[in-house]
């Protein structure tokens, strides 16, 4: 008779695998009955928060006023049609002195830096000071020797 070989440690691993697999196959067949589940309901409670109805709303942060002001959209649309309409007059009167395109230079500016807002600012400020940057077609000043 041959001596037997001794078994390695993975083949012994393996046997026990497939033998748990063999006793779970049976495990499975033999469980008929059915085992009943029980239902249990849970409560949950609802904590309400507190309200601060009637009283003041607290806010943490505080506002600067003149932040909000200049922060507005509005303004800075008006602004820039007021620099836009001085920066197409001042433009249009060094290249083209005696235009008369250049009435129209003030408003165009003032919408494409500003748009409608930009515009209203622009005649806003023409209608409360002087028009010092357009050109109005004035012949120019001849000097006195």
């Amino acid at each position: 008779m041959a001596a037997k070989k001794k078994r390695s440690a993975k083949q012994k691993a393996n046997d026990k695998r497939l033998g748990k697999m063999a006793k779970s196959r049976g495990k499975k067949s033999k469980s008929k009955t059915k085992t009943k589940t029980r239902t249990v309901t849970k409560i949950r409670t609802v904590i309400k928060r507190k309200t601060n109805k009637g009283g003041k709303r607290r806010s943490s942060v505080k506002r600067n006023p003149l932040k909000s002001i200049t922060g507005s959209s509005t303004i800075k649309k008006v602004a820039l049609g007021i620099g836009g309409g001085l920066l197409a007059t001042t433009i249009l009167t060094a290249v083209m002195p005696n235009s008369s395109v250049a009435k129209f230079a003030a408003p165009a500016g003032a919408f494409a830096l500003g748009g409608i807002e930009g515009v209203i600012g622009q005649f806003a400020l023409s209608m409360l000071g002087n028009r010092t940057g357009s050109n109005t077609n004035v012949a120019p000043q001849q000097e006195a020797l």
